[in-house]
This record gives structure tokens, C-alpha cells and sequence, in this order.
């Protein structure tokens, strides 16, 4: 913009103004196109528009198709409910009476037979009979090594029987007096054993070993083995000594070398003192009682008729004299009742009101078995810690580590004063007084630090009993005697050798620990050794849930009243036959135990056993605080395992990966009519779901990407396990059901409830 003047006046000459750009000119083609474009664009928007609703709309339709089957199927299963809970009611409750007259018929008769035998070993259920036996052998003068181990293995046998009874227990009041009991014979095998090694001790000048001038011997028999060396050549260079044929050694100071000392090694294949350390450290707990079979109103115990009489007259009997006690019992002993024919009998009649009571509630609604448990199982108690030791104790956790293959005694004696010859005489100082412990360190107050560093230690050696294995490296105990527990502290040196054979033939043993090793166990003897500050008792001990969790687990049907238990652990894979109520272990891994492996004995005998070896797949209440689980409801868990069984002789079962991402309140298991020593094809296998309301078939399998909880297509619900499989089964299988032995049926659950696959896998 440009000023200027012009004749007086001012004149703005303003600039041309520019004008903009514009693009070409759309041709006619061009703006046809873009307008078929935008039509198109509108079109297709629409299109779209419709196809979502069309699709929301058929979502909806199914959901509301998926809604009216489920409501058809959950009005079916409803209207049938009442009849599928009774007939499972019928099946558990006959399977649970036949097997509950067995037992008693079987209990009967072994108590005749007992009887019969007119045997002078009391009863440690009866307290007046076993005071006796304790009082009579206490005061017994035998010193016999033979008689006193005989008299010894007598009372083990009354050991476990009172152990038995302790873990059955339901009555506080009796747990005082078995402890009491067990503790005394404990203590008094102990103290037989000692006595016995008095007599030997003195006269060990009688029995030199012409090679080391020393006494040494070797006693033994089924439970105990005895190893007694007399140091009196006193040789400060005299270094160590291995027994030969019990393969239990030690190695000495100089210090001791040289000191007037008798060594005793006492090996026992039983182990009392973590009995001890259990009852001194452990709040006592009574065993929970047995989770009640369907619509259960009370315990079904069968009983015979003149229990009650028995009650009324025991408790009669308390207020009687002693004498007049005792002139019954022996009249009543005279002529003891013969065991009945037809077994005890139960009132059917309760049974009947009892399955009415609970067969509705009292809206006249129908409950699942699972409700009915629910309703029904007290609370559990608080989760404490059982264990009690103090503040500042390096105990073992008994619960979370097991001793094996019984207890090394190795302890110190002063050496009780020898006979000697004098003019073809010998001469012997009499003395009552028994062995004296010989104190092989200083106390530790009197210690410092230095001088407690630099004592030497003694060396102990043994081999690892054949009764037992050890699925990974053992781990050494020693006993405290003032506190009554196991600890692991003031061990060094530890070295384990073990030699393993393969069927390819032989290879050298592997070497594990601390320590050096000095060469390999001969003829597949595993060998332990290690040192401490002195001669303690000590135990080898393995983590109790090693095997744990299971890898899989698999029961198929073999035969008639006959399966295969299959399970995969974390470090061995067992396999267990049932046939009928026997059961047989086995393995394909060669761990020896050859009193364990292929021998047919009930599930109890077989799950004790197994505990003894090591091989626990077995559970407990304290479980689940050392082994991570599926977390599933017992009670849920319960319901299955005791329809598992009742099919267990036609149906194969297995593990599902989807158990563990189904949550707590379900539970995924596969299924299949299947029976044969071959495995089933994978075809056969079905999923089902479990849960507190209704049993389905899952339409995933088990090669599914993610879990979904829909049920199959061609499936229903049903209230019970049983009945759901049903579907999915021939007539005959259906028929061959119902006749399975109720001994095989409670065989199968007993197991199923010990190992909790379902939880643990």
C-alpha cells in the first residue's frame, strides 16, 4: 500500500490483490467417480452397520438358545435329582455296611483266634494288662543277650499296637494312659539292651581279638544290631574300626585312643526317639474322624447287640471293688463269646430315617451330595503350629522331614574294671553300679571359643539300612538329649556314597557331600559317613514330600475287581495293583526293597510300609504347608473319589491339565469306559466338570488352548458322577458296575483318599 499527495489532497493507492490458486478442474468423469465413491463408502458403512446388528442379534439369539438349553437341562436334571441321589445313596451306603461287617467279622475272629492261642501278651487297650506286663518285666533279673532281644521284639509288638491305637484315638481321655504305656516299654527295651552289655563289658579281657588286642562283638537279630569294642590296649595310634558284616564304623581322637573307654553302636530298626520328640514338642491332636459316607445322620459303626449291655456294664463295673472287678473278669474270661456266622448287625431302620432326613431340607427342595457334606463338616481348626520347642532352637520339623531306617546309637562308657589272674584264680571286683557314661569333651561353658574350635572330632560311619531308600541325598540328624529333638548343627565332613546297577550292567557310584570320599560302596551298599564334636545318637532323615506334587496320575481297569494305580511323582513313578482289598507296589526303577516291592498286602499294611522305605505319595493334615496344590475343596474331593471307586472296575481315570486352571471350587478330571492291560486310545477320553451344584461334560479337550467351563453339545447335567458317566457308557459296562466286590470299591477310595491325586497333581 503506497501514500502520496496529489493537489492538497492525500491518495492511497492500494495493491492489486492476488488471487489464489486453484486446483485443475475436476472433469466430469472425476466427479462421477468421487461420487460413486462416496456412495460406495455409504453402501459399504451400511452394509456393516447391518452386519453387526445382524450379528449382535444372533449372539443374542444365541445366548438366549445357549440360556433356554441350559434351563431345559438344569429343570431335567431338577426333576431327576431326587431319583440319581437316591440310587447313589443305595449303592454307598450297601458298599459301606457289606464293608463294615466284613471288618467286624474279621476283627471278631482274629480276637478268637487270640484267644485261642491262650498267649501271656496282654492287650495295650487294656490298661490293667498292660501295667502288669510292664511292672513283671521291669523287675525280671534276665541279662541273657538272647532272651532279652526276644523279650524285647514282645514288646515293639505291643509298641506299635499302642501306636495304632493312638492314631485312632476319638476319646482324649485314653490318649494319657497309651502314652504313658508306650513311653514306659520304650524305655525299658532301652534299658534291657543296656543291661545285657554290662555283663559282656566286664568280662571283655575273656574275648581278646588276637589281631588288635582290643574286644570287640557283633550281636544280632530282625530288629536290632549290637556292636561292643573295649579300648584296652589304650594305643594313642590306634585310629578307626569298621565291623565287618553290619558295615558300622568309627574313628577315634588320641585323646580317646588312649583313655580308658568301651564303644557301644546299637543300631534299632525302629525309631522311639522321635516318638518322644513328637509327644514332648507336639500339641496334642486327636485323628479327624472319617468323612461320612452320603446322607449319613450318624457314624455307622456296626456294633453287636449286646454293646450297649457291655457300655452299661463297664460303667457299672467302675463303681465296684477291685476284688469283685477281677473275680468277674476272670469268670467272664472262662468262656469267651464265639465269633457269629452272620457278622454284626446294623438297624436298617436308622439308616432309613437317617437318608430321609437329609433327603430334603425344609423348603422340600432336594440338596446335592456335595451340599449335604458341606452342611454338615465342622470347622477346621485355626492353622497353627504344631511344633512347639522355644524361642532360638535349631530343631527338626518332624513334619517336614521323616527319619528313616531306625536310629544309630553311638555313645562312650567308661570300661567297668576287668578280672585278672592271680594263681590260676581270676579275680573280679563285684559291682552293681552300671555303666557310666564317659564324658568325651569339656562342657561348653568351661570352652572358649578357640579351644571349642580346635577339638578334634570323631568320625562315624555306617551303611544305609537295606529296608529303606533314599530318593535324594540323606540328611543326618543327631539327638538332643536335654531338649528331646533332632538337629542338623554340628555335622562336618559328610560324605555319601552310593553304587547304583543298571540293567546295561555296571557303572561307578556317585559321590555326594562335603567331605572327600574315599571310594565307592561294594555290592550296591550305600555308605555314609561324617564327624562331630562327640559320639551322639543320630538318624538319616529325608524330606517328606520329595515325591511331591505329582507329575500325572492314571487309574485303569484291568479286570474284574482289578486296577492299575499309575502315578508319575516328582522323583520315582510307582504303579500299584489292586485286586480285591490287596494291593501290590511296583516300579519300573530297580530301588531293591524286595519285602516291598511285588508283595500283595491290604492298603493300610501297604501305605505303613511305604512310609517306613521312604516312599511316601501319602498325605497328611500338614500337607499342604510344604507342597504347593491345586487347592480344591475336600469335601468336593471327597464326593469324587467315592464315585471314582464305585466305577473304578469299568472306568479308566486320569489327570487333566485343566484341574489346576479351573479354580477351587471345580474339578477337571478325564474319563473313559475302558478295560484292559493296554492303555486307553486318546480318542476314548472325555473331560468332565465337578462342581458343588451338577456334574457336565466339557465340550474342550485336553489339547484345547484355553479353559472354557461350556458343556458339550450332546450332553446333560446331572447331580451325581456317576449318572453323568452313565451317559457315556455301554449297558454292559453299566451292568458290570453294579456288581463290583464292595472290598474292591473301598480298597480304590481308601487309596484315592490317602494320596489326594486331584489336589496334589
Amino acid at each position: 500500500m503506497n501514500y502520496f499527495l496529489t493537489n492538497g489532497y492525500q491518495c492511497v493507492v492500494m495493491a492489486p490483490k492476488k488471487k489464489g490458486k486453484k486446483g485443475p478442474k475436476l472433469t466430469k468423469a472425476e466427479k462421477a467417480r468421487l461420487k460413486i465413491e462416496e456412495e460406495e463408502r455409504r453402501v459399504r458403512e451400511e452394509e456393516e452397520a447391518r452386519i453387526q446388528a445382524e450379528r449382535e442379534e444372533q449372539e443374542r439369539l444365541e445366548r438366549q438358545r445357549r440360556q433356554e438349553i441350559l434351563d431345559r437341562l438344569e429343570a431335567k436334571d431338577s426333576k431327576r435329582r431326587g431319583g440319581e441321589l437316591g440310587e447313589l445313596r443305595s449303592l454307598l451306603d450297601q458298599n459301606y455296611l457289606a464293608v463294615m461287617k466284613y471288618k467286624n467279622d474279621v476283627a471278631q475272629m482274629s480276637k478268637w483266634e487270640k484267644y485261642m492261642q491262650c498267649s501271656d501278651i496282654p492287650d495295650p487297650a487294656v490298661q490293667q494288662e498292660i501295667n502288669t506286663f510292664i511292672s513283671l518285666w521291669r523287675d525280671d533279673p534276665e541279662r541273657s543277650v538272647k532272651t532279652v532281644l526276644k523279650q524285647c521284639n514282645v514288646a515293639l509288638k505291643l509298641i506299635e499296637e499302642l501306636a495304632t491305637l493312638l492314631r485312632e484315638v476319638t476319646d482324649e481321655e485314653h490318649i494319657p494312659k497309651y502314652q504313658e504305656a508306650l513311653l514306659h516299654l520304650q524305655d525299658i527295651v532301652y534299658a534291657k539292651i543296656l543291661n545285657t552289655n554290662i555283663d559282656i563289658l566286664k568280662g571283655a579281657s575273656n574275648s581278646i581279638d588276637t589281631e588288635t588286642g582290643n574286644m570287640q562283638a557283633v550281636i544280632k537279630d530282625d530288629n536290632t544290631t549290637l556292636c561292643l569294642w573295649a579300648n584296652l590296649m589304650r594305643n594313642p595310634r590306634f585310629k578307626c574300626l569298621t565291623f565287618e558284616g553290619v558295615g558300622m564304623g568309627f574313628e577315634l581322637t588320641k585323646q580317646l585312643a588312649a583313655s580308658n573307654i568301651a564303644l557301644r553302636i546299637l543300631h534299632t530298626n525302629y525309631d522311639h526317639l522321635s516318638t518322644l520328640s513328637r509327644m514332648t514338642h507336639m500339641k496334642t491332636t486327636i485323628a479327624p474322624p472319617r468323612l461320612r459316607t452320603f446322607f449319613e445322620d450318624i457314624p455307622l459303626e456296626v456294633t453287636e447287640e449286646g454293646d450297649e449291655a457291655e457300655e452299661t456294664q463297664e460303667e457299672t463295673q467302675e463303681d465296684k471293688p477291685a476284688e469283685e472287678q477281677e473275680q468277674e473278669q476272670t469268670v467272664e474270661e472262662e468262656v469267651p463269646p464265639a465269633p457269629e456266622s452272620e457278622g454284626a448287625k446294623h438297624s436298617e431302620s436308622q439308616l432309613s430315617r437317617a437318608s430321609m432326613q437329609h433327603a430334603e431340607d425344609g423348603d422340600g427342595q432336594i440338596v446335592t451330595q456335595v451340599e449335604v457334606l458341606v452342611a454338615e463338616a465342622t470347622p477346621p481348626p485355626p492353622d497353627d503350629d504344631l511344633m512347639v520347642y522355644g524361642e532360638g532352637v535349631e530343631a527338626v520339623d518332624l513334619r517336614k522331614y521323616t527319619p528313616l531306617g531306625g536310629v544309630f546309637y553311638y555313645e562312650l562308657f567308661h570300661l567297668p574294671p576287668q578280672s585278672y589272674q592271680v594263681k590260676g584264680w581270676e579275680i573280679r571286683k563285684m559291682s552293681d553300679a552300671g555303666l557310666k557314661v564317659f564324658q568325651s569333651i569339656a562342657e561348653k561353658s568351661n570352652q572358649t571359643e578357640d579351644e571349642e574350635a580346635a577339638s578334634p572330632l570323631v568320625g562315624l560311619s555306617v551303611n544305609v539300612p537295606d529296608a529303606v531308600v533314599f530318593l535324594e541325598t540323606p540328611l543326618v540328624g543327631r539327638w538332643d538329649a536335654e531338649g528331646k529333638f533332632w538337629r542338623m548343627d554340628g555335622i562336618s565332613g559328610f560324605s555319601y556314597r552310593k553304587h547304583v546297577r543298571e540293567e546295561e550292567g555296571e557303572r561307578e557310584g556317585e559321590e555326594e557331600g562335603e567331605g572327600e570320599g574315599d571310594g565307592e560302596g561294594e555290592g550296591g551298599v550305600a555308605k555314609v559317613s561324617f564327624k562331630m564334636e562327640s559320639f551322639y545318637p543320630f538318624v538319616l532323615m529325608q524330606h517328606t514330600y520329595a515325591n511331591f506334587p505329582f507329575r500325572s496320575w492314571e487309574l485303569r481297569p484291568v479286570g474284574k475287581d482289578s486296577a492299575l494305580f499309575s502315578i508319575n511323582g516328582a522323583l520315582i513313578d510307582l504303579c500299584i495293583t489292586i485286586q480285591g482289598n490287596q494291593c501290590m507296589l511296583q516300579s519300573e526303577r530297580e530301588v531293591g526293597l524286595t519285602d516291598l516291592f511285588n508283595k500283595w498286602m491290604s492298603a493300610p499294611d501297604l501305605q505303613q510300609a511305604m512310609l517306613k522305605a521312604g516312599i511316601n505319595i501319602f498325605v497328611n493334615e500338614h500337607t499342604d504347608k510344604f507342597v504347593t496344590s491345586c487347592r480344591k475343596d475336600p469335601l468336593m474331593e471327597h464326593v469324587v473319589y467315592e464315585q471314582m471307586a464305585l466305577f473304578a472296575s469299568v472306568c479308566a481315570f486320569s489327570w487333566s491339565k485343566w484341574n489346576a486352571q479351573c479354580g477351587p471350587e471345580h474339578i477337571v478330571i478325564k474319563v473313559c469306559e475302558h478295560q484292559g492291560p493296554d492303555p486307553a486310545p486318546e480318542d476314548l477320553w472325555n473331560l468332565y466338570l465337578v462342581g458343588a451344584q451338577r456334574f457336565q461334560k466339557l465340550e474342550i479337550t485336553e489339547t484345547s488352548e484355553v479353559f472354557c467351563a461350556d458343556h458339550h453339545p450332546d450332553s446333560e447335567f446331572h447331580s451325581t458322577f456317576i449318572h453323568m458317566l452313565q451317559d457315556n457308557m455301554s449297558h454292559e459296562g453299566i451292568c458290570l458296575t453294579r456288581e463290583t466286590h464292595f472290598l474292591f470299591v473301598d480298597t480304590v477310595q481308601s487309596l484315592f483318599c490317602a494320596i489326594r491325586p486331584l489336589m496334589f497333581c
